[in-house]
């Protein structure tokens, strides 16, 4: 199990997560991000090269030693520093109100308890910081949210402790967090893909 967990399964979302279209998808979520910045759940770095220059730090909490053995390659190839601070985005090891924005891509699907990692969010950020995000979650298509009911438990026992039906927007305003700006988007591919392809992006907003 800790050779899928551990190096498996970071490589397989590694490939999946980084092509163009996602690529894409990341670079439109994070423009306007800017200063002191804490990516949770930063995985193999694939937001880096995305990253705006106005960024002038990362962060990083990922806890899995495999995916940031993946990261090396673009850390070093990007200027803009980047250091790994934790393992576990519902405890950040961060001062109260020490940084100006936040990052999570792809990570409230698996955060086993998402409403506390949001709370940890708001703590460290300063007043009038803000959340970019791009997550996968609960269809609002009847059809397709069906299935993603179905498919759930296996979804979190093969990805990680990933799951299908996570209301992202709901969970950002049930923790406190003004939507700025909220879009939606679905991953490209066959009708079969559906139950993983509903995308929320945007950015949200503590209280100033």
């Amino acid at each position: 199990m800790a050779l899928w967990s551990e190096h498996l399964l970071p490589r397989l979302i590694d490939v999946v997560l980084d092509g163009s279209y996602v690529h894409r998808l990341r670079a439109r979520a994070l423009a306007g991000l800017s200063g002191d910045v804490v990516e949770i759940g930063f995985g193999s770095g694939t937001n880096v090269p995305v990253y705006p220059t106005a960024v002038t730090s990362v962060a990083a909490v990922e806890p899995s030693t495999g995916a940031r053995d993946l990261a090396a390659g673009r850390i070093a190839a990007s200027s803009i520093p980047v250091r790994f601070v934790g393992l576990d985005g519902q405890s950040l090891p961060l001062p109260d109100n020490s940084c100006d924005a936040a990052v999570s891509t792809f990570t409230l699907c698996t955060v086993p308890d998402p409403a506390l990692a949001l709370r940890e969010i708001g703590r460290v950020l300063r007043p009038g910081g803000k959340l970019f995000f791009l997550e996968h979650g609960l269809s609002p298509d009847p059809g397709v949210a069906a299935w993603q009911r179905r498919l759930d438990g296996i979804e979190q026992r093969v990805a990680g402790g990933c799951h299908l039906v996570r209301n992202v927007p709901e969970l950002l305003t049930a923790a406190g967090f003004t939507m700025e700006e909220l879009d939606t988007d679905r991953l490209p591919g066959p009708r079969l893909l559906r139950p993983w392809g509903h995308l929320s992006l945007g950015v949200a907003a503590t209280p100033s």
